[in-house]
């Protein structure tokens, strides 16, 4: 087994900078990197430019009525790059998204997306959820032609990007179907489509995989590496899997819970196009993943107790 030497060498060359410039070993980053096939040019005519997608958060805060939820986070997500969000179960990290998306209200500090303060929903922000979230009565087009109906695109421009999204992610032939026909691969390659339809620069993806079975799961990530490349879209990825948090991110934050804070950055360095088979293979690759289960295992600020066991390490 690879020991924690080989992981921080792994480690410490970032395949993306925590600014706006990409740096994969062999290529020029997802940031620099042109569509790959005519289905995208519809979606993203000539891919995120870069500068467009930054997101930075300062001096977060966030209050429930049961105390502190996120304290003092403060975190930047450069353009086009691809960044996992791990940790154990309420330790904010769904609410850091809902704060990014502007579904949730900044108690103190401020998130900003491009330089322009998040204060609620964004066209250029588009969320992917756990659940699907797609309507049961109606149909795969009419579910992902949804956004763009609200953005009141004329009929011939929603269909075109309708279909064109529906063929990026797999699920042409498949627009007449309900969401009870399909499985649930589909239904979430269904709601992928839906974020994807309305073009957005930002995409925040939460847990979207956790209600899928294990060989689904590997399809959906290895159908997520590629649209990365194709698309281009800055995404951050809400996981309790560290397993899967290598395989996608650019970067890997850690956070711990009571209260919600970052404790740990680790940068993946992986050469591209990657597949699950190649970052597995890595030397640095179980070094790597032990250094993070280990930064999950840290008990609680002031707890004084172990903390193994807080999350599932995927």
């Amino acid at each position: 087994m690879p020991g924690r030497a080989q992981a921080r060498a792994w480690a410490r060359t970032p395949s993306v900078r925590s600014g706006d410039e990409a740096a994969v070993t062999g290529t020029d980053g997802p940031a620099a990197r042109a569509p790959a096939g005519d289905q995208a040019r519809g979606t993203r005519a000539a891919g995120v430019p870069r500068g467009h997608g930054r997101i930075s958060c300062r001096n977060v805060y966030k209050w429930f009525p049961g105390g502190i939820v996120l304290e003092d986070v403060s975190l930047t997500v450069g353009s086009g790059e691809f960044v996992c969000i791990v940790g154990p179960s309420g330790c904010g990290k769904t609410t850091l998204l809902r704060l990014m998306a502007g579904l949730a209200e900044i108690d103190h500090g401020e998130i900003s997306i491009d330089g322009t303060r998040v204060a609620g929903p964004s066209p250029s922000v588009a969320v992917v959820f756990q659940h699907f979230g797609l309507f049961p009565w109606k149909t795969v087009y009419h579910n992902v032609a949804l956004p763009l109906r609200v953005a009141r695109a004329s009929r011939e421009e929603t269909g075109r990007r309708v279909r064109e999204v529906l063929a990026i992610v797999g699920l042409a032939g498949h627009e007449d179907k309900f969401p009870a026909q399909l499985s649930g691969g589909m239904k979430q390659r269904a709601g992928l489509a839906r974020a994807l339809a309305a073009s957005p620069d930002v995409l925040l993806m939460d847990e979207p995989f956790a209600a899928v079975d294990a060989q689904t799961r590997e399809v959906l990530q290895e159908d997520l590496l590629r649209l990365r490349d194709q698309l281009r879209q800055t995404i951050v990825f809400i996981t309790h899997s560290i397993d899967e948090a290598i395989i996608l991110g650019d970067r890997i934050i850690v956070m711990a819970g009571r209260p919600g804070r970052i404790t740990g950055e680790f940068p993946v360095q992986a050469d591209g196009p990657r597949t699950i088979a190649q970052v597995r293979r890595h030397p640095g690759y179980e070094g790597l993943r032990e250094q993070i289960w280990a930064g999950l295992r840290q008990p609680p600020a002031g707890s004084g107790r172990s903390g193994s066991g807080t999350a599932d390490p995927g």
